[in-house]
This record gives structure tokens, C-alpha cells and sequence, in this order.
């Protein structure tokens, strides 16, 4: 089992299929030659100091010892990106991870599978929508401690005189309503 060096390895692994686990990314790229395996490791500046990006490498090195000469395959380079959870997560437990991941990038991926985004948010609208009609709430109707004249749009309340309305673009004050008292500061009335 040889280790990655090169930068284009580690790219040309980053576009292959991928395994996430608790403690790890893992991405394996069948490179179609018959050659030995190859492993890397990448450990960002995220997950810690250098001391506890050495602790995890060496965790995750000595995983991959145990896992990789029996379920990987010749001709595959497997890299795996480590994430904070591999310095806490019990050793057996990350074997049992690396087990898992490796027989996921090595199973094919069936084209179509994976839904669309587009459908995806379409029916969480929908679904919000539905469950607002079953609790008796009205999706459109204003929030209750949105201004008299406020609208909402797009989640954020928009009050009239911002919407560039004539009485914004002529920079008149908006006449009060009946549930809006003027005050001395607005120079009306003391109530």
C-alpha cells in the first residue's frame, strides 16, 4: 500500500465517488490499471492545532492499516479527509467506518438516483403550504405584529413607505393610521 504525494492525485480523487462518515470523507477513484493501492490523508488547520492533526493522521493510518489489505482493491486510490470527529470517536468504531465507506465507494452509482434540487425545494414549499392549511393558517395572510399597511415579501415584512410608493418618492411623511397615536417627537399631540 503505496501513499499519495501529488497534488493532481489528491484532485483527481476529490471528483471520484465519495463515502461520508462521522469521522471522515472518503473519496476512492479507480484509476483502471492494475497497481497497487494508494492512500492520503488531508487533516485541515480546521480540525485543530499540530498536535492534534499528527493524533488524528495517525489514527486514521493505522485504521486504514487494518481495513484496507483486505476490502480495498488493486488500482484504487483512496483518500480520506478527516474531520474533528476522528480524535474522539472510539477506534472500533473507526474501523468499522472505514469498512463501510470503502464498500460504498466501491459500489456503483445507478444514474438518476439522486433527486433534483429544483424538485426538492418545490415540494418542501408545497408541504409547508399544506401543513399551514391544515393548522387553519392562512400562508398569505400578514404576521401579526407586522405596521397596519405591511406586506410580506419573500419571508421579510415590507412597510408601504419603503416600497417606493408616491409617498416615498416625494419624501412625504406617511399620514398615521388609526392604531398609530402621534406622539410630541413626531410633533402632534401629547395623547
Amino acid at each position: 500500500m503505496d501513499h499519495l504525494r501529488k497534488r493532481r492525485d489528491f484532485l483527481a480523487a476529490a471528483k471520484a465517488e465519495r463515502a461520508g462518515a462521522t469521522s471522515f470523507l472518503m473519496q476512492g477513484r479507480d484509476r483502471g490499471d492494475a497497481g497497487t493501492m494508494r492512500v492520503g490523508f488531508t487533516v485541515t488547520k480546521k480540525t485543530g492545532n499540530s498536535v492534534v492533526r499528527n493524533r488524528i493522521r495517525r489514527r486514521l493510518r493505522e485504521a486504514v492499516r487494518r481495513v484496507l489489505p483486505d476490502a480495498g482493491r488493486a488500482g484504487f486510490d483512496y483518500v480520506l479527509v478527516a474531520r474533528e470527529a476522528a480524535l474522539r470517536t472510539p477506534f472500533e468504531t473507526l474501523v468499522q467506518e472505514i469498512e463501510r465507506s470503502v464498500r460504498k465507494v466501491h459500489t456503483p452509482k445507478v444514474p438518476g438516483a439522486r433527486k433534483s434540487p429544483s424538485k426538492t425545494s418545490a415540494s418542501k414549499t408545497s408541504a409547508s403550504k399544506a401543513s399551514a392549511l391544515k393548522t387553519g393558517a392562512q400562508p398569505d395572510a400578514p404576521k401579526p405584529n407586522a405596521p397596519h399597511d405591511a406586506r410580506e415579501t419573500d419571508g421579510r415584512p415590507e412597510h408601504p413607505a419603503s416600497t417606493g410608493g408616491a409617498g416615498a418618492a416625494a419624501g412625504a411623511p406617511t399620514p398615521p393610521s388609526d392604531d398609530i397615536k402621534p406622539t410630541p417627537a413626531d410633533g402632534g399631540l401629547p395623547a
